[in-house]
């Protein structure tokens, strides 16, 4: 349902006009009595992006010292702790550096026995706190996406016992990925598409190994990806079973290899891929065949920091709203150009910028929120989104009284936009809220425009998501105010392909922050409106997290 904007609402929106400014060319449209200004997000960019910050990596200096400047600006805005009295969320996580056996055994077909190469024809983790994984003559099944989504009436695990057993799936979901796009939803990407989920579905299933048939069309991204990935160690949330509900090894294989796997079991594997993207289809036995695999892990357990500040409701403050963006990028790596701190000033610095701006802007503002706002800076977004995890696992504030989170990641510092792209669109309420705040801009929302991607699934409000609270991540970014579309693609270009997670993601002092202090002026007014209503935005029918929150809220 598309809600107007309220008076309210019009009423604190700045007017917008054409003026020179001291960090934006002549020609850029900035608003004549910002609520936030570029100069605040310049302030606060240059902060946490600095060399001093040492690149802001968990478990090192840099980490102390992004959190300490964090808290302490919490505490000079005058926000409170959270419950307990500290700014600190603990989060405890484990390191697991895996190395596994140089082969994957296949046994069981007709021919002479199968040996996949590492790296060559598969990679292999596990999220076991154990000093070695093992699966011995573990049956192979093939579960088609290895999809559990009833809300599209698809199982691909119906009537099919995978305990024990290694589970062959595909990459991404059947609508995003296969030719009918009138399944799930077309070419944008559900949830159901991302890896993450296809370990998480066969563990509850109580697979002993998932493996993911990689096809880099569908994946969106070649080989070389995942196995970088794959071979560097990874953080992990602790937890009191460590990780004994998980698969024991999870991993990819190339399309290659699951030929031959396919081959060796009998099957054809473009038979299979078709069967898997039609309805009705069944999982099935590979054959005869077993998979025998095993890692060796070294395992180091630290503990990282979550950041929260808190502004009491005046009325409802047992009723939450989330501002959320990641502290955390790469620390200091290998040197690029003589440079190996890597910065992280647009992933995330400009998060954290429009966070503290906005705290900001509600501390001076008179009247005071009637809903409580938290302010939430998390750890270890780049290694899996594990602080919003967390924190989302263990809320300090419960999430059925969590009215939305609102998360900031990755605003682009190019001037003014007339878009607001939404992320996942489609999704939630939400995006009437920002709607009616872009149009009070002048600005026009945009649905994502490459939702094949999932990039709905790769930023902290996602952990909120899928516990079922409705979130929202939007930023101008498609067409330049004062230059354009093509103008701003060619910027996002240079950055993807020149910055990021590179030593270059760092402060430049020619940059135009109007559009970062627009997009954080957008997200204040839209947690404002939100703070004074009493009702809460639902997911919309369709939506793959609505039934996670009616559960939650005892619907």
């Amino acid at each position: 349902m598309l809600l107007a904007a309220p008076l309210g609402l019009l009423g604190l929106l700045p007017l917008y006009r054409v003026q020179p400014a001291a960090s934006a060319p002549a020609s850029t449209t900035v608003p004549a009595d910002p609520i936030i200004s570029a100069a605040t997000i310049g302030r606060y960019l240059r902060a946490v992006s600095s060399d001093d910050m040492l690149g802001r990596k968990p478990f090192t200096e840099g980490e102390k010292r992004i959190t300490a400047y964090l808290a302490a600006e919490f505490k000079r805005l005058g926000l409170q702790p959270a419950p307990g009295g500290s700014y600190f969320q603990p989060v405890p996580l484990v390191e697991i550096t895996g190395t596994p056996a140089s082969t994957l055994q296949i046994r069981g077909g007709k021919g002479p026995a199968l040996s996949l190469d590492y790296k060559t024809d598969f990679v292999a983790f596990t999220q076991r706190e154990q000093p070695e994984v093992a699966v011995t003559n573990s049956p192979l099944v093939f579960a088609g996406y290895g999809v559990t989504a009833p809300e599209y009436g698809w199982d691909d695990y119906q009537g099919l016992d995978v305990k024990g057993k290694t589970v062959v799936v595909l990459v991404n979901d059947p609508g995003n990925a296969g030719a009918d796009t009138t399944l799930f939803r077309g070419k944008a990407m559900t949830y159901y598409g991302r890896w993450t989920y296809k370990y998480e579905e066969a563990a509850r299933h109580g697979a002993a190994a998932v493996l993911i048939v990689h096809d880099t069309q569908p994946a969106a991204y070649p080989w070389s990806v995942v196995l970088s990935g794959a071979i560097s160690p990874k953080l992990r949330a602790q937890t009191a079973n460590q990780g004994a509900d998980k698969c024991a090894l999870e991993g990819w294989l190339t399309l290659e290899a699951a030929k031959r796997l396919f081959q060796a079991a009998g099957q054809d594997y473009e038979a299979l891929y078709k069967a898997a993207n039609a309805k009705g289809f069944r999982p099935r036995p590979l054959g005869n065949l077993t998979l025998t695999g095993s890692i060796r892990n070294q395992l180091r357990r630290q503990t990282s920091q979550n950041v929260l500040g808190v502004l009491p409701g005046s009325q409802r403050p047992d009723e939450y709203i989330i501002y959320s963006a990641h502290w955390d990028h790469f620390g200091v790596g290998k040197a690029i150009e003589g440079d190996s701190i890597y910065n992280g000033a647009v992933d995330d610095g400009t998060g954290l910028a429009a966070l503290l701006s906005i705290a900001e802007a509600f501390q001076r503002d008179k009247q005071k929120p009637q809903r409580t706002i938290v302010f939430l800076a998390v750890t270890a977004e780049e290694q899996g989104l594990l602080g919003s995890a967390y924190y989302a696992q263990h809320p300090p504030f419960p999430l059925n009284k969590t009215v939305a989170d609102l998360n900031m990641d990755m605003l682009w510092p190019y001037g003014p936009m007339k878009d607001l792209t939404v992320i996942g669109y489609g999704q939630s309420e939400l995006e009437d809220y920002a709607r009616a705040a872009a149009k009070a801009q002048d600005r026009y929302l945009l649905p994502d425009q490459t939702p094949e991607t999932g990039m709905f699934y790769r930023s902290d409000h996602f952990s909120f998501a899928h516990m079922g609270v409705p979130s929202l991540y939007a930023a101008g970014g498609s067409e330049s105010r004062a230059h354009g579309k093509d103008f701003i693609a060619q910027k996002r270009r240079q950055y993807t392909t020149s910055m990021y997670h590179k030593p270059a993601d760092q402060f430049d002092a020619g940059w135009d922050l109007w559009g970062i202090a627009q997009d954080a002026e957008l997200y204040y007014l839209v947690g404002r409106r939100l703070a004074a209503e009493t009702t809460f935005p639902q997911w919309r029918p369709g939506s793959e997290f609505r039934a996670a929150r009616e559960k939650s809220m005892g619907k």
